[in-house]
């Protein structure tokens, strides 16, 4: 067994289900490793499409996601895609082939490359070693819930283990791997650290991380559990005096629900969403969806009139906060995250509470329970007055609020497209969303059923990335139908993908918002008279290009015309449908104001 052989063989102990890259000579060996120790390898036609794959099935998954990409250009393309996931501290581990020489034409510096994103640098230093650096670089991308480059010098991947370390990959095969017998067998375990249960249905929620953490870990996981007692008793002394409380939940709240909700009716509290954990009380008669840019004029008012707001798991971003005018100046902000580095990085809060989420909300409502002590037992009517419920029934939706439809001319209104795409497509589904300025219509106005059906690869708001964020959200969910929502745009960027959908045979819906336009361009510049001319384009018939790839395709310019996706969605939906929309042009998105702000 070589390096190569070895890599792949131990990345499968681990637990490794799914790699995904585009195979080149550098990394042929340790991808059919990969494949013959049971991971399924999804090819994608483009390195950063792969990447970016990768990252939407870590996050829709909660698993670490492996790619796998050729030395030099290879990485250089999947460079926009790591970027995404390091920004959003997602669990991937990218193997990275790389030459040695400088006189080859394949040299880079690929660890100054990675490490200018954010990417972890691990190195595969030679045939003694590959067990322990394979495992610390998937560690350190479970555990830090961060990208890791894995970097495998072609003179290294080719040498012969050693008895000793060939021995240790066949324990590790022999044993089922795993984490757990990772970290006991290569590592000491870490401190104040615990493995939940394999048969906790909890289990897979994982890690009470912060927006920019990874999606919910996998049952596998290591999840630490301790919260500081001094900080839980002031966060309980501040609920006890709200009178208007509102949680607002990150992504690293998936999974802490059923806590939040009891902490939320124990104390009258309200729930909002960051965008990235949009769905999380989906269902709650006191859920105002998303907080920020995206909110709607009800969730902006109550969010603003709150006393004390707590994030959990969310960082409080300028997007989630409205460049910090969201909260009103005299609330109380609680920040909880597992991560000490991001509590009051982007705005001052008034409590930081180090730990884990559902572990901090059972302890402040154990404490708020507690028959004595210095803390009394609360307000059990908070922000829920009835003429609230009433409210948040009838307003607090954007489909609610009432528009002047601005279609016509063989055009239709986005809003009317997609409160039409949202009755008729499934209520089970998984909705990924390219950038742009369309991108807050399918953002706000598709529901999702869940705090894990929502894949949003924002972090670093480049176009383009959509297509391969829904066939990484699909192949992790296929339980789910995957709703992908681009711009024209964006769609030509990532148009090679589509043939990785059709080869894959992933049914799913992709909407293309076509304005022939880069429209958050026009909308920012043309209200000041600048020339437009580079940022619009003539019509492209993209139904067509999408049945050249072997698609399904309607053309939609008005209402009616979404009688094909209706018809499709009878079945047998044998292939990928793509809705090429025509949508008004001179329309600008409501948050695109302030999203310029924050450039």
């Amino acid at each position: 067994m070589n390096v190569a052989q070895a890599v792949g063989a131990v990345l499968a102990s681990l637990g490794v289900r799914t790699a995904f890259g585009v195979v080149g000579s550098g990394n042929f060996h340790v991808t059919n490793s990969l494949v013959r120790h049971g991971v399924r390898y999804v090819a994608a036609r483009h390195e950063g499409g792969a990447a970016t794959m990768a990252d939407a099935y870590a996050r829709m998954s909660g698993t670490v996601a492996v790619l796998t990409v050729h030395q030099g250009p290879g990485i250089t393309n999947a460079l926009t895609g790591v970027t995404e996931a390091a920004k959003s501290r997602t669990p991937l581990l990218a193997l990275a082939p790389e030459a040695t020489s400088a006189r080859s034409n394949f040299w880079i510096d690929q660890a100054a490359l990675v490490s200018a994103v954010g990417v972890h640098v691990a190195r595969v230093a030679s045939a003694e070693t590959v067990v322990d650096d394979t495992v610390m670089a998937f560690l350190a991308a479970l555990l830090g819930r961060r990208t890791v480059l894995l970097r495998l010098p072609l003179d290294v991947q080719d040498e012969v283990l050693p008895d000793e370390a060939a021995r240790a990959v066949r324990e590790l095969r022999a044993g089922g791997g795993g984490v757990r017998r990772a970290a006991a067998s290569r590592i000491p375990a870490p401190w104040g650290l615990t493995f939940p249960s394999e048969h906790d249905p909890e289990a897979v929620d994982g890690p009470g991380a912060s927006d920019g953490a990874a999606e919910p870990a996998a049952p596998d996981s290591i999840v630490p559990d301790s919260v500081a007692p001094d900080s839980i008793a002031q966060f309980a002394g501040l609920l006890r005096v709200a009178r208007r409380p509102v949680f607002v939940a990150g992504r690293g709240a998936r999974g802490a629900r059923r806590e939040l909700e009891a902490l939320g009716e124990r104390v009258g509290a309200l729930y909002a969403t960051s965008a990235v954990a949009k769905g999380n009380f989906h269902g709650s008669p006191w859920d105002l969806d998303v907080m920020g840019g995206f909110a709607s004029p009800l969730t902006a008012e109550l969010v603003g009139d709150a006393d004390l707001v707590v994030a959990w798991g969310c960082s409080l971003t300028m997007w989630t906060t409205r460049h910090g005018k969201l909260i009103g100046p005299d609330a109380t902000v609680v920040q909880v995250d597992i991560d000490a580095d991001v509590i009051g990085v982007n705005r001052p809060v008034d409590l930081g509470v180090i730990g884990d989420v559902r572990a901090t909300a059972r302890a402040v409502a154990d404490l708020l329970d507690a028959p004595s002590g210095d803390v009394p037992s609360g307000h059990a009517a908070g922000y829920r007055t009835p003429e609230i419920a009433d409210r948040i029934a009838r307003e607090v939706r954007w489909r609610d609020v009432p528009y002047a439809d601005t279609g016509g001319g063989g055009r239709i209104d986005p809003r009317t497209l997609t409160i039409g795409l949202d009755d008729l497509l499934p209520a089970d589904r998984v909705v990924a969303v390219d950038s742009g300025n369309f991108m807050g219509y399918p953002s706000m106005f598709l529901s999702v059923p869940d705090g894990g059906s929502f894949c949003f690869t924002q972090a670093f708001q480049s176009i383009g990335l959509g297509l391969a964020t829904a066939v990484g959200a699909a192949v992790a969910r296929p339980d789910r139908l995957t709703v992908a929502a681009l711009g024209d745009g964006g769609a030509l960027m990532a148009i090679a993908e589509l043939e990785t959908v059709v080869r894959l045979g992933l049914p799913m819906v992709i909407v293309v918002y076509d304005d022939d336009a880069y429209g958050a361009e026009v909308h920012h510049f043309g209200p000041d008279g600048f020339p437009l001319d580079n940022v619009t384009f003539p019509p492209v018939d993209l139904a067509e290009i999408a049945r050249g790839f072997g698609c399904a395709a309607v053309s939609v310019r008005r209402e009616e015309d979404l009688a094909g996706v209706a018809e499709w969605l009878k079945g047998p939906r044998d292939r990928p449908l793509l809705v090429h929309a025509k949508v008004t042009p001179g329309l600008a998105a409501w948050w695109i104001e302030e999203a310029f702000r924050g450039h």
